[in-house]
């Protein structure tokens, strides 16, 4: 991987920084662009002085110019959590539209190969489960949690359409929750928001019933899954994620277990749309990556408490 050069959108994000500081690894010199609208300067200020990062505050949805050669675009830019999607739904419309777009024509220009970040909720409110990777979803179009889903489906439809027409070598990763440090802690999510709840000693909130399910995996996981899937030949969506299910209520206490809290949990109204289970099938990444996931979720989960700690100080 000496000399290869690869650019990752979102870059200063929670999982877009993790992915800079796997590629920096494995020898890559890595161009971070990121608008900074969700993203972080802390997440990458550690790369900073790093003669193999760089970093260009740029908003995606633009022309993208990058001089020389590139081998590797992963499209990471895209508003990443509930809360974040429906406050900024035009952007992330974009982002997942012409972002998608200027990254697709960066990597037809530069003849690199182009990933794309996708996501879970391309299955919506899933009527099959687990769901594996020929399951077209269950999504509505036009309800809140729309922007962020269809956005996510364009952008594998035009992937696709580059691959097809334009002969881009496209990777497409479906990634199911994900948790560890760098997740900001008002993102909106199950785990930063219990986390930061049980350590305050504040009621946690569990929105419906808590008979809802995930798949929680750990961010090392995630990104080894994320980069087998780069430096493979399959071009058509794999699903990364733990299958490894449990109930948000489930969750919750579990987070009250490990933080050793007082919290008490309590329930509130279900957001519209929120899918009632979610559990990756992976057998397309076992099969044809070798890759499935090694943290256990009690291991992970302490971890990322222990970073938290860290901020809440």
């Amino acid at each position: 991987m000496k000399n290869k050069i690869a650019v990752v959108t979102g870059g200063a994000g929670f999982l877009g920084s993790h992915l800079c500081d796997r590629l920096i690894q494995e020898g890559l010199k890595v161009i971070c662009i990121d608008n900074l609208l969700t993203g972080n300067i802390a997440n990458i200020e550690h790369l900073f002085g790093n003669e193999k990062f760089e970093f260009i505050k740029h908003d995606v949805t633009n022309f993208i110019h990058v001089p020389g050669k590139v081998d590797y675009i992963l499209h990471f830019a895209s508003p990443a959590s509930p809360i974040d999607y429906l406050k900024l739904p035009i952007q992330t419309l974009k982002v997942g539209s012409l972002g998608t777009h200027k990254a697709l024509g960066l990597a037809k220009e530069k003849n690199a190969v182009f990933l794309l970040a996708s996501t879970s909720e391309v299955y919506g409110d899933p009527e099959i489960h687990p769901q594996s990777e020929d399951y077209w979803g269950n999504v509505n179009p036009i309800g809140p949690r729309g922007v962020y889903d269809e956005a996510k489906r364009f952008a594998e439809a035009l992937t696709m359409a580059y691959h097809r027409f334009h002969n881009v070598d496209t990777r497409i990763v479906r990634i199911f929750n994900t948790y560890g440090p760098r997740m900001r802690l008002g993102d909106g999510r199950a785990l930063p928001a219990f986390v930061s709840q049980a350590i305050k000693g504040e009621d946690i909130t569990v929105f419906g019933d808590g008979k809802q399910t995930r798949s929680f995996c750990y961010v090392d996981d995630q990104i080894d899954g994320i980069v087998k899937l780069l430096f493979s030949n399959v071009n058509e969506p794999v699903n990364i994620g733990n299958p490894s299910e449990l109930t948000i209520e489930e969750f919750a206490r579990e987070i009250v277990e490990l933080t050793n809290s007082k919290s008490k949990i309590v329930y509130k109204e279900l957001p519209v749309d929120d899918p009632k289970v979610r559990q990756p099938n992976i057998d397309k990444a076992k099969k044809l990556l070798g890759w499935e996931p090694k943290v256990d979720r009690r291991e992970g989960v302490l971890k990322t408490i222990e970073y938290f700690r860290k901020i809440l100080v």
